[in-house]
């Protein structure tokens, strides 16, 4: 038998171990030069590495210190001892050569398909930039009333709750939230209905999980919300874009019969981006057809607590009994965004089947959050919040609107704005939306450019979309202002 070569202690080192709190402990350092080595072929499969008191003598290290480090590459593999001493184990070559390979490639590593689908959007703002769309007053927001919710929550729950709960959310907030939907929104729901998320964007994303087959099609709003394309082309399904008016979506019999819907995606009280309502007759034309072809409709009512005029638009899951509608819901825009907690609330009908799969795909958490929210909705304080919240979102849209209307030195038309924290400003086509945005970040302002929700835009799908939840009234004027140079600055030639 030839006999294995056996390393030279100094053949270890490229450089002395030293004894530096940066560089890590001596049995690190040895650790992941040894490792290294042996990926890099360094230390050949077989190859015998030297004793343990001849390496701690050569490097002047603790013995303990050069076993320690053995006995950890030997648990991971890499080495495996025997009589003789301690060898390097066999690795797959392959693994190794592919690893160098890549490294040299300067192509993207290979994802799944259905990733190329998922477009990116605008360069993300911070979360304070001025009229950047879907943020609320943070700074009104009552952290008081809402730390001490969190403080009853923990006192009252103690050790008990911290661990997952209830995968398909606490019940006292399933119960809470269901009692608030039906007298606020008009919803028809039992707190067995309600599932909690970790906001709209798993809201959605569950209902694209639950209901759908890779292939089937799902109908978007265009332009519309980009989170719903992106949950859609995770869940393999063909994204179809169906047009939007001053009535809201607005299908025709010939988009049933080309593209026959799973899943029907619809902000009806508030239309994101472009703030139509829809009408009565769509909504009962809607829900009539989706039963007539199996289709789902996925409902968001995303901001419609804040309406402005009038009275409240109500939910059109409650329109009619059994409607094939899964409501949608979030606490990002009428509480603050970091909360992540968003509802789902199931069709009565579908309920007791996706249970099961719901209590395996869900894992609970968030506890003492859920409890507080729940404690936060049937004390009062959410009622009062979104009381004084309408009141003074009610004052900054028409701040901005009337900020516009003096300083805006364009042809432009204001739609949207009655309901929610933002309003949309149409453009002419000769002005690049998409440059005024990317202008307006750089100088602290974080506009949308409204061609970005549309798949497929239109000349008239140009303009801007504009947050007031997050802007203090008295900053409207300079803002537009300095808004007005930039989109007569972006004119195509």
């Amino acid at each position: 038998m030839v006999p294995r070569p056996t390393l030279s202690p100094t053949a270890l080192l490229e450089s002395p171990l030293v004894k530096d709190r940066d560089a890590g402990s001596m049995q690190r350092q040895l650790y992941e030069r040894l490792q290294r080595a042996i990926l890099d072929g360094s230390l050949a499969p077989g190859s015998r590495l030297p004793g343990s008191r001849a390496l701690a003598e050569a490097l002047a290290i603790s013995r303990n210190t050069v076993t320690a480090t053995y006995e950890h590459l030997a648990a991971e593999g890499y080495v495996q001892p025997d009589r003789q001493g301690t060898r390097v184990t066999h690795l797959s070559s392959l693994a190794l050569q592919k690893k160098k390979r890549v490294r040299k490639t300067a192509g993207t590593p290979a994802t799944a398909q259905r990733l190329a689908q998922i477009k990116p959007g605008a360069p993300r703002a911070e979360t304070d930039a001025a009229l950047r769309p879907g943020v609320p007053a943070l700074s009104h927001f009552p952290l008081a009333a809402w730390r001490r919710a969190l403080d009853r929550a923990i006192r009252g729950a103690g050790s008990a709750s911290l661990g997952y709960g209830d995968p398909l959310g606490e019940p006292a907030l399933r119960a809470a939230i269901a009692r608030h939907l039906s007298m606020a929104r008009g919803v028809r729901c039992a707190p067995h209905q309600v599932v909690i998320a970790e906001g709209a964007q798993e809201a959605i994303s569950l209902c694209v999980r639950l209901l759908s087959n890779p292939g089937d099609i799902g109908w978007v709003e265009d332009p519309g919300y980009r989170g719903v394309k992106a949950a859609m082309h995770a869940g393999d399904m063909r994204v179809v874009p169906v047009r939007v008016d001053a009535e809201g979506l607005c299908a025709s019999d010939a988009d049933w019969l080309r593209h026959p819907p799973r899943l029907i995606y619809t902000t009806p009280s508030h239309q994101y981006p472009v703030g139509a309502v829809l009408s009565i007759a769509r909504r009962l034309d809607l829900i009539a057809q989706a039963r007539q072809h199996g289709a789902w409709i996925i409902e968001d009512d995303y901001d419609s607590e804040f309406r402005h005029t009038g009275e409240p638009i109500g939910a059109m899951q409650g329109l009619v009994e059994d409607a094939p509608v899964l409501y949608v819901g979030t606490f990002s825009k009428t509480m603050f965004p970091s909360l992540r907690l968003g509802f789902l609330v199931l069709p009565e009908e579908l309920a007791p089947g996706v249970q099961a799969p719901l209590e395996e795909m869900l894992r609970g958490g968030h506890r003492f959050e859920q409890l507080a929210m729940a404690d936060f909705i049937e004390s009062g304080q959410f009622t009062r919040h979104l009381g004084r919240m309408r009141r003074l979102y009610r004052g900054r849209q028409q701040a901005l609107r009337l900020a516009l209307h003096k300083h805006l030195k364009v042809p432009h038309e204001i739609e949207g704005g009655y309901c929610g924290l933002h309003l949309t400003v149409r453009l002419p086509a000769h002005f690049d939306d998409r440059q005024i945005a990317a202008d307006a970040l750089r100088r602290g302002m974080a506009p949308s450019a409204l061609s970005g929700f549309a798949m497929q835009p239109l000349a008239t799908d140009n303009g801007l979309v504009l947050g007031y939840g997050n802007t203090p009234t008295e900053l409207f004027e300079p803002l537009v202002k300095r808004l007005s140079l930039l989109v007569r600055a972006s004119q195509r030639s």
